[in-house]
Protein backbone atom coordinates (compact mmCIF):
# COMPACT_ATOMS: atom_id res chain seq x y z
CA UNK A 1 0.00 0.00 0.00
CA UNK A 2 1.34 3.43 -0.80
CA UNK A 3 2.28 5.47 2.08
CA UNK A 4 -0.46 7.99 3.52
CA UNK A 5 -0.59 11.38 1.38
CA UNK A 6 -2.12 14.44 0.49
CA UNK A 7 -3.30 13.14 -3.08
CA UNK A 8 -6.75 11.54 -3.68
CA UNK A 9 -9.21 9.43 -6.23
CA UNK A 10 -12.57 10.86 -6.04
CA UNK A 11 -15.45 9.49 -7.77
CA UNK A 12 -17.28 12.08 -9.43
CA UNK A 13 -20.25 11.36 -10.83
CA UNK A 14 -20.91 14.62 -11.53
CA UNK A 15 -24.27 15.03 -8.82
CA UNK A 16 -23.86 17.83 -6.02
CA UNK A 17 -22.47 15.36 -3.37
CA UNK A 18 -19.15 14.52 -5.49
CA UNK A 19 -18.81 18.01 -6.13
CA UNK A 20 -19.30 18.89 -2.36
CA UNK A 21 -16.75 16.09 -1.73
CA UNK A 22 -14.22 17.70 -4.16
CA UNK A 23 -14.98 21.31 -2.55
CA UNK A 24 -14.10 19.63 0.38
CA UNK A 25 -10.99 18.02 -0.31
CA UNK A 26 -9.19 21.05 -2.33
CA UNK A 27 -10.03 23.39 1.03
CA UNK A 28 -7.71 21.09 2.87
CA UNK A 29 -4.99 21.09 0.54
CA UNK A 30 -5.65 17.82 -1.07
CA UNK A 31 -4.43 17.36 -4.68
CA UNK A 32 -7.54 15.47 -6.42
CA UNK A 33 -8.03 13.33 -9.35
CA UNK A 34 -11.32 13.25 -10.50
CA UNK A 35 -12.91 9.58 -11.73
CA UNK A 36 -16.00 8.96 -13.53
CA UNK A 37 -17.46 5.65 -14.65
CA UNK A 38 -19.15 4.55 -17.81
CA UNK A 39 -21.71 1.58 -16.92
CA UNK A 40 -23.76 0.88 -19.58
CA UNK A 41 -26.58 1.72 -16.89
CA UNK A 42 -26.12 5.50 -16.59
CA UNK A 43 -25.79 6.34 -12.95
CA UNK A 44 -23.39 9.20 -13.70
CA UNK A 45 -24.16 12.33 -15.53
CA UNK A 46 -22.72 12.23 -18.93
CA UNK A 47 -21.02 16.29 -18.56
CA UNK A 48 -18.82 14.85 -15.43
CA UNK A 49 -15.48 16.00 -17.28
CA UNK A 50 -16.36 19.49 -17.40
CA UNK A 51 -17.34 19.82 -14.05
CA UNK A 52 -13.91 18.41 -13.02
CA UNK A 53 -12.48 21.08 -15.31
CA UNK A 54 -14.31 23.84 -13.53
CA UNK A 55 -13.77 22.88 -10.30
CA UNK A 56 -9.69 22.80 -11.52
CA UNK A 57 -9.03 19.07 -10.82
CA UNK A 58 -7.89 16.42 -13.25
CA UNK A 59 -10.17 13.76 -14.72
CA UNK A 60 -10.72 10.32 -15.87
CA UNK A 61 -12.80 8.41 -17.54
CA UNK A 62 -13.22 4.59 -16.80
CA UNK A 63 -15.18 2.08 -18.79
CA UNK A 64 -16.07 -1.14 -16.52
CA UNK A 65 -14.78 -4.43 -18.24
CA UNK A 66 -17.31 -7.06 -19.13
CA UNK A 67 -17.30 -8.86 -16.10
CA UNK A 68 -19.19 -5.99 -14.96
CA UNK A 69 -22.20 -7.39 -16.09
CA UNK A 70 -21.62 -10.69 -14.21
CA UNK A 71 -21.71 -8.52 -10.74
CA UNK A 72 -25.17 -7.57 -12.10
CA UNK A 73 -26.34 -11.29 -12.80
CA UNK A 74 -24.61 -12.97 -9.96
CA UNK A 75 -24.34 -10.07 -7.01
CA UNK A 76 -23.07 -11.29 -3.72
CA UNK A 77 -25.23 -9.05 -1.75
CA UNK A 78 -28.54 -9.20 -3.46
CA UNK A 79 -30.73 -6.54 -5.47
CA UNK A 80 -33.25 -3.85 -5.08
CA UNK A 81 -36.57 -3.46 -6.11
CA UNK A 82 -35.36 -3.91 -9.50
CA UNK A 83 -32.54 -5.96 -10.73
CA UNK A 84 -29.53 -3.26 -9.09
CA UNK A 85 -27.20 -5.08 -7.16
CA UNK A 86 -26.07 -1.57 -5.42
CA UNK A 87 -23.62 -2.98 -2.89
CA UNK A 88 -21.90 -5.08 -5.25
CA UNK A 89 -21.83 -2.34 -7.68
CA UNK A 90 -20.20 0.26 -5.63
CA UNK A 91 -17.75 -2.36 -4.49
CA UNK A 92 -16.79 -3.12 -8.57
CA UNK A 93 -16.48 0.53 -8.85
CA UNK A 94 -14.32 0.73 -5.58
CA UNK A 95 -11.94 -1.70 -7.15
CA UNK A 96 -11.65 0.18 -9.97
CA UNK A 97 -11.01 2.96 -8.14
CA UNK A 98 -8.35 1.27 -5.88
CA UNK A 99 -6.05 0.19 -9.19
CA UNK A 100 -6.28 4.00 -10.75
CA UNK A 101 -5.02 5.17 -6.92
CA UNK A 102 -2.07 2.97 -7.08
CA UNK A 103 -1.61 3.76 -10.56
CA UNK A 104 -1.05 7.44 -9.96
CA UNK A 105 0.03 7.34 -6.54
CA UNK A 106 -2.79 8.37 -4.10
CA UNK A 107 -2.64 6.92 -1.15
CA UNK A 108 -7.35 6.98 -0.15
CA UNK A 109 -10.26 7.54 -1.86
CA UNK A 110 -12.96 10.00 -1.65
CA UNK A 111 -16.94 9.32 -2.11
CA UNK A 112 -19.67 11.98 -2.12
CA UNK A 113 -22.02 9.29 0.00
CA UNK A 114 -24.15 10.59 2.54
CA UNK A 115 -25.58 8.36 5.27
CA UNK A 116 -28.78 6.80 5.18
CA UNK A 117 -29.05 8.63 1.21
CA UNK A 118 -29.82 5.62 -0.47
CA UNK A 119 -31.47 2.48 1.45
CA UNK A 120 -29.50 -0.16 -1.03
CA UNK A 121 -26.07 1.04 -0.68
CA UNK A 122 -25.65 3.80 1.99
CA UNK A 123 -26.24 2.18 5.38
CA UNK A 124 -22.97 2.39 7.61
CA UNK A 125 -23.57 -1.89 6.85
CA UNK A 126 -22.99 -1.30 3.64
CA UNK A 127 -20.23 1.06 3.62
CA UNK A 128 -18.67 -1.85 5.78
CA UNK A 129 -19.24 -4.61 3.24
CA UNK A 130 -17.62 -2.67 0.50
CA UNK A 131 -14.49 -1.66 2.16
CA UNK A 132 -14.12 -5.73 3.50
CA UNK A 133 -14.73 -6.76 -0.12
CA UNK A 134 -12.56 -4.56 -1.80
CA UNK A 135 -9.71 -4.51 1.53
CA UNK A 136 -10.03 -0.61 1.60
CA UNK A 137 -10.47 -0.67 5.45
CA UNK A 138 -10.03 3.38 6.26
CA UNK A 139 -8.70 4.19 3.18
CA UNK A 140 -12.46 5.85 1.52
CA UNK A 141 -13.15 9.17 2.71
CA UNK A 142 -16.97 10.16 3.05
CA UNK A 143 -16.80 13.38 3.72
CA UNK A 144 -19.85 14.39 3.57
CA UNK A 145 -20.73 12.12 6.69
CA UNK A 146 -17.52 11.37 8.20
CA UNK A 147 -18.40 12.68 11.58
CA UNK A 148 -20.77 10.16 11.62
CA UNK A 149 -18.64 7.32 11.09
CA UNK A 150 -15.66 5.89 12.23
CA UNK A 151 -11.87 8.14 11.39
CA UNK A 152 -10.40 6.62 8.77
CA UNK A 153 -6.75 6.36 8.15
CA UNK A 154 -5.91 9.98 6.12
CA UNK A 155 -7.81 11.64 9.96
CA UNK A 156 -5.66 9.24 11.76
CA UNK A 157 -2.61 10.23 10.13
CA UNK A 158 -3.11 14.36 10.29
CA UNK A 159 -3.76 14.51 6.83
CA UNK A 160 -7.18 15.52 7.26
CA UNK A 161 -8.52 17.53 9.70
CA UNK A 162 -11.72 16.02 10.95
CA UNK A 163 -13.46 19.08 12.56
CA UNK A 164 -13.71 20.54 9.06
CA UNK A 165 -15.76 17.62 7.18
CA UNK A 166 -19.32 17.06 7.84
CA UNK A 167 -22.11 15.11 9.22
CA UNK A 168 -24.83 14.78 6.82
CA UNK A 169 -27.51 12.27 6.56
CA UNK A 170 -30.37 11.57 4.86
CA UNK A 171 -32.43 11.87 2.17
CA UNK A 172 -33.32 15.67 1.76
CA UNK A 173 -30.71 18.31 -0.14
CA UNK A 174 -31.32 21.64 2.48
CA UNK A 175 -28.22 21.30 3.81
CA UNK A 176 -26.41 20.12 0.70
CA UNK A 177 -27.44 23.37 -1.33
CA UNK A 178 -26.64 25.84 2.02
CA UNK A 179 -23.16 23.93 1.51
CA UNK A 180 -23.28 24.61 -2.32
CA UNK A 181 -23.45 27.81 -1.39
CA UNK A 182 -20.77 28.16 0.77
CA UNK A 183 -18.74 26.42 -1.77
CA UNK A 184 -19.64 28.94 -4.23
CA UNK A 185 -21.41 26.13 -6.66
CA UNK A 186 -23.80 28.63 -8.01
CA UNK A 187 -25.47 26.22 -10.05
CA UNK A 188 -25.83 22.87 -8.27
CA UNK A 189 -27.33 20.17 -10.50
CA UNK A 190 -30.72 18.40 -10.03
CA UNK A 191 -30.42 15.18 -8.71
CA UNK A 192 -29.74 12.66 -11.20
CA UNK A 193 -32.47 10.13 -12.52
CA UNK A 194 -30.21 7.31 -11.20
CA UNK A 195 -29.26 3.39 -12.26
CA UNK A 196 -31.98 1.93 -14.84
CA UNK A 197 -31.65 -1.37 -12.99
CA UNK A 198 -33.72 0.25 -10.43
CA UNK A 199 -36.59 0.11 -13.28
CA UNK A 200 -38.65 -2.78 -12.19
CA UNK A 201 -39.27 -2.35 -16.33
CA UNK A 202 -35.95 -1.97 -17.47
CA UNK A 203 -34.80 -4.77 -15.64
CA UNK A 204 -37.30 -7.54 -16.68
CA UNK A 205 -35.42 -6.61 -20.41
CA UNK A 206 -31.96 -7.52 -18.35
CA UNK A 207 -33.33 -10.46 -17.00
CA UNK A 208 -34.61 -11.68 -19.73
CA UNK A 209 -31.30 -11.78 -21.45
CA UNK A 210 -29.89 -13.69 -18.43
CA UNK A 211 -32.74 -16.01 -18.35
CA UNK A 212 -32.35 -17.13 -22.17
CA UNK A 213 -28.78 -16.98 -22.36
CA UNK A 214 -25.16 -17.93 -21.36
CA UNK A 215 -23.22 -16.37 -23.42
CA UNK A 216 -24.63 -12.79 -23.81
CA UNK A 217 -22.20 -9.57 -25.16
CA UNK A 218 -22.10 -6.26 -23.85
CA UNK A 219 -23.65 -4.37 -26.45
CA UNK A 220 -26.70 -6.42 -26.03
CA UNK A 221 -27.14 -4.16 -22.92
CA UNK A 222 -26.40 -1.33 -24.01
CA UNK A 223 -29.15 -1.96 -26.57
CA UNK A 224 -31.54 -2.00 -23.93
CA UNK A 225 -32.98 1.47 -23.69
CA UNK A 226 -33.41 1.79 -27.61
CA UNK A 227 -36.50 0.20 -29.39
CA UNK A 228 -39.43 -2.41 -28.51
CA UNK A 229 -38.43 -5.85 -27.56
CA UNK A 230 -40.24 -8.93 -28.19
CA UNK A 231 -38.94 -12.83 -27.59
CA UNK A 232 -40.32 -14.97 -29.84
CA UNK A 233 -39.01 -18.15 -28.76
CA UNK A 234 -36.91 -19.62 -26.02
CA UNK A 235 -33.50 -18.86 -28.24
CA UNK A 236 -34.56 -15.61 -30.43
CA UNK A 237 -36.20 -12.00 -29.67
CA UNK A 238 -36.83 -8.70 -32.06
CA UNK A 239 -35.47 -5.18 -31.40
CA UNK A 240 -37.73 -2.83 -32.87
CA UNK A 241 -36.63 0.71 -33.76
CA UNK A 242 -39.65 3.10 -32.75
CA UNK A 243 -38.87 6.15 -34.90
CA UNK A 244 -36.35 7.38 -37.65
CA UNK A 245 -33.71 7.69 -35.12
CA UNK A 246 -33.71 4.38 -33.64
CA UNK A 247 -34.35 2.73 -37.10
CA UNK A 248 -30.86 4.45 -38.38
CA UNK A 249 -28.87 3.54 -35.06
CA UNK A 250 -30.34 -0.27 -35.44
CA UNK A 251 -29.16 -0.17 -39.24
CA UNK A 252 -25.69 1.05 -37.76
CA UNK A 253 -25.68 -1.14 -34.96
CA UNK A 254 -25.98 -4.67 -36.84
CA UNK A 255 -24.07 -7.10 -34.62
CA UNK A 256 -22.42 -9.64 -36.39
CA UNK A 257 -24.29 -13.08 -36.15
CA UNK A 258 -27.71 -10.90 -35.76
CA UNK A 259 -30.22 -10.13 -38.76
CA UNK A 260 -31.17 -7.02 -40.11
CA UNK A 261 -34.77 -6.48 -41.28
CA UNK A 262 -35.73 -3.41 -43.11
CA UNK A 263 -39.55 -3.11 -44.80
CA UNK A 264 -39.16 -2.10 -48.49
CA UNK A 265 -42.87 -1.63 -49.42
CA UNK A 266 -44.01 -0.02 -46.63
CA UNK A 267 -43.24 2.48 -43.36
CA UNK A 268 -42.13 0.35 -40.92
CA UNK A 269 -39.79 -0.42 -38.41
CA UNK A 270 -36.05 -1.22 -39.26
CA UNK A 271 -35.22 -4.12 -36.69
CA UNK A 272 -32.66 -6.77 -35.07
CA UNK A 273 -33.40 -10.83 -34.63
CA UNK A 274 -31.21 -11.94 -32.17
CA UNK A 275 -30.35 -15.60 -31.37
CA UNK A 276 -31.90 -18.31 -33.74
CA UNK A 277 -32.44 -17.21 -36.96
CA UNK A 278 -34.63 -19.55 -38.96
CA UNK A 279 -37.02 -19.40 -41.85
CA UNK A 280 -40.16 -19.83 -38.68
CA UNK A 281 -37.97 -17.00 -36.67
CA UNK A 282 -37.91 -14.86 -40.08
CA UNK A 283 -41.83 -15.20 -40.79
CA UNK A 284 -42.89 -14.21 -37.02
CA UNK A 285 -40.28 -11.35 -36.93
CA UNK A 286 -42.28 -10.17 -40.30
CA UNK A 287 -45.65 -10.60 -38.59
CA UNK A 288 -44.55 -8.07 -35.65
CA UNK A 289 -43.13 -5.90 -38.49
CA UNK A 290 -45.83 -5.24 -39.97
CA UNK A 291 -48.15 -4.60 -36.89
CA UNK A 292 -46.71 -1.57 -36.41
CA UNK A 293 -46.05 -0.64 -39.73
CA UNK A 294 -48.12 0.93 -42.77
CA UNK A 295 -49.14 -2.36 -44.80
CA UNK A 296 -49.72 -2.15 -48.43
CA UNK A 297 -52.44 -2.16 -49.97
CA UNK A 298 -53.02 -5.48 -51.66
CA UNK A 299 -50.09 -6.32 -51.08
CA UNK A 300 -47.72 -8.67 -48.74
CA UNK A 301 -45.01 -6.60 -47.27
CA UNK A 302 -41.46 -6.99 -48.54
CA UNK A 303 -39.10 -7.05 -46.19
CA UNK A 304 -35.11 -7.42 -46.82
CA UNK A 305 -33.35 -9.50 -44.37
CA UNK A 306 -29.43 -9.15 -44.16
CA UNK A 307 -27.83 -12.05 -42.34
CA UNK A 308 -24.51 -13.70 -42.45
CA UNK A 309 -23.29 -11.77 -45.43
CA UNK A 310 -25.95 -12.36 -47.47
CA UNK A 311 -29.25 -10.29 -48.29
CA UNK A 312 -32.64 -11.86 -48.76
CA UNK A 313 -36.68 -10.73 -49.21
CA UNK A 314 -39.33 -12.30 -47.13
CA UNK A 315 -42.86 -11.31 -47.49
CA UNK A 316 -45.08 -10.91 -44.30
CA UNK A 317 -48.92 -11.50 -45.54
CA UNK A 318 -50.55 -10.55 -42.55
CA UNK A 319 -49.47 -8.88 -38.73
CA UNK A 320 -49.07 -10.53 -35.61
CA UNK A 321 -52.78 -10.35 -33.20
CA UNK A 322 -53.08 -8.17 -30.28
CA UNK A 323 -52.96 -11.36 -28.05
CA UNK A 324 -49.97 -12.65 -29.64
CA UNK A 325 -48.41 -9.78 -28.90
CA UNK A 326 -49.06 -9.28 -25.68
CA UNK A 327 -47.73 -12.11 -24.75
CA UNK A 328 -44.27 -11.78 -26.75
CA UNK A 329 -43.34 -8.42 -25.25
CA UNK A 330 -40.87 -8.37 -22.85
CA UNK A 331 -41.89 -4.86 -21.23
Amino acid sequence: MIEMNKKAVVLLSGGLDSILAICIMKEQGIEVEAINFQTIFGCCKDDSARIAYDLGVGFTSLKVGDDYLKVIENPKHGYGRGINPCVDCRGYMFDMAKTHMEKIGASFLVSGEVLGQRPMSQKKADFFKIEKDTGLQGLIVRPLSAKLLEPTLPEKAGILDREKLYDVQGRSRKGLLKMAKQYGVTDPPDPSSGCALTSPAFAKKVRDIFDHQDDYERWEFEVLRTGRHFRLSEKTRIIMGRDENENEYLNYLHPEGTALLTPINFGGSTSVLVGEINADRLAEAGEVIMRYGKAPAGAPGEIQVEYDGKAEIIYAHKAVTDAVLEEIKIV
